[in-house]
């Protein structure tokens, strides 16, 4: 089961760094290990590049092993330099702890947590961290490490040839070397594990199990995932998506796998689908006769959106994305889906109490044409819809009782050029 498992990973492109793959295997196939990730509460809400590792835990978990998720309220309130190349601005302890209870909150959608024997377990590495004084740190923790190791590392020797590091951050290494020491000792986690960019601090930790434990544990770590034009993954033109609904909307969510680049979609099936290799395999080979049926994107949304947010949100995004080009009753939608649709689209306002503008004038005043000739010659060539409904004259105007949700009007130019008019509350 576990060569199974980790071949699988292989295929997928998950494993990118290991001490020792063979005595890896040979720890796993002992039976179920204890195992960990960290995630530390930057931000209110974990986001996609999160997935890639957290999904990684689940495939652990579903192949026997049991999983230690550490939320880090301590590492959270001091910053990892990896990949960064200016200092972190630190947030105070109640914004971080406030963080850290959303972030457990969001890892229980994901990882088992009352599995029986390999059940997941959730920790904070606050609760050994705190207790300890500054002398107690420097001499029972620090004592075992080298600086000329330390200054070695990748994401310490990249900040000091950008600028430099704080002593703060450069310690970041040393508490999470201390979390996996504590796990080891508390749990007796063997493994650990995280993105490619933490290999430096996971090999920390081993050497300080060995030094001050004469123990011997693993760590395996991901690729860092990037989008085939060498962007990063994870990233729109209005940041992160995050798996937050309210910081990221299950529609939003959807739309941000069914717009993925072609190119991208056979890794991303990889990576983020529980379908089997069989399932994946067929999906791309779809996709790759005939990429415009997006049929291996939809897949993926849906998978994905259901995982994450639910099976009726994802339902209601689907239904709100085919509503949008015509192919369903905008009026049945939820309104919180629909004002998250119409929030990824160019827009216009009108003032309430104002009468409504003429279509030909409201499409201008968004963008989506160049002039008002421009969108009476749509009209004309019969491209013009107004909630789905095609507008057949150049001066026609909406009336009040077209306005969904009393605010909102949904524009079309042609099959896919969208945008949306909103009246403005008094």
């Amino acid at each position: 089961m576990t060569s199974a498992l980790i071949a699988d990973l292989e295929w997928r492109g998950l494993i990118a760094q290991t001490t020792d793959m063979e005595a890896l295997l040979e720890k796993l196939n002992e039976g179920s290990t204890k195992f960990y990730i960290g995630f530390d509460p930057t931000a209110p809400s974990l986001h996609l590049g999160n997935l890639v590792v957290l999904l990684v835990m689940r495939r652990f978990q579903l192949a026997g092993h049991k999983p230690i998720a550490l939320v880090g309220g301590a590492t959270g309130l001091v910053g990892d330099p990896s990949g960064r190349n200016e200092e972190r601005s630190l947030n105070d302890l109640a914004l971080v702890e406030h963080w850290v209870g959303r972030i457990r909150n969001q890892l229980s959608k994901f990882l088992d947590f009352d599995g029986g024997a390999n059940a997941a377990v959730m920790t904070n590495n606050l609760d050994w961290t705190k207790p300890l004084t500054a002398l107690e740190f420097l001499r029972d923790v620090g004592k075992h490490f080298s600086v000329n190791q330390m200054l070695s590392k990748d994401s310490v020797s990249s900040r000091l040839e950008s600028g430099g590091i704080s002593y703060t951050e450069f310690s970041y290494q040393v508490l999470q070397a201390l979390d996996f020491l504590e796990l080891y000792r508390r749990h007796d986690c063997k493994l650990q594990m995280g993105g490619s960019d933490q290999w430096g601090n996971i090999v920390a930790g081993l050497d300080l199990i060995r030094k001050v434990e004469g123990g011997a544990a693993h760590c395996l770590t991901i690729p860092l995932l990037m989008k085939s034009d060498g962007s990063k993954f994870g990233k729109t033109a209005g940041g992160s998506v995050w798996l937050d609904p309210d910081m990221t909307s299950p529609y939003a969510f959807y739309q941000f796998w069914l717009n993925s680049d072609d190119a991208d979609i056979p890794r991303f099936l990889k990576v983020f689908s529980f379908k089997n290799r069989v399932e994946i395999e067929s999906l791309i080979a779809t996709h790759e006769r005939n990429p415009g049926l997006r049929e291996a994107h939809r897949s993926l949304a849906r998978e994905l959106t259901s995982l994450v947010h639910g099976d009726l949100e994802c339902e209601a995004a689907e239904r709100a994305a085919q509503a949008l080009f015509g192919h369903g009753d905008l009026f049945e939608l939820e309104e919180r889906t629909l004002v998250a649709a119409l929030s990824q689209l160019p827009r216009t306002t009108v003032a309430a109490g104002e009468p409504l503008p003429s279509w030909v004038d409201l499409l201008a005043a968004t963008g989506v044409v160049d002039s008002k000739s421009a969108a009476r010659r749509i009209v004309k060539e019969g491209g013009a819809y107004l909630n789905n409904e095609k507008v057949l004259e150049e001066s026609f105007i909406p009336t009040p009782e077209s306005l969904l949700f009393g605010r909102f009007l949904l524009l079309r130019k042609g099959k896919r050029d969208l945008a949306t008019v909103e009246v403005l509350p008094e």
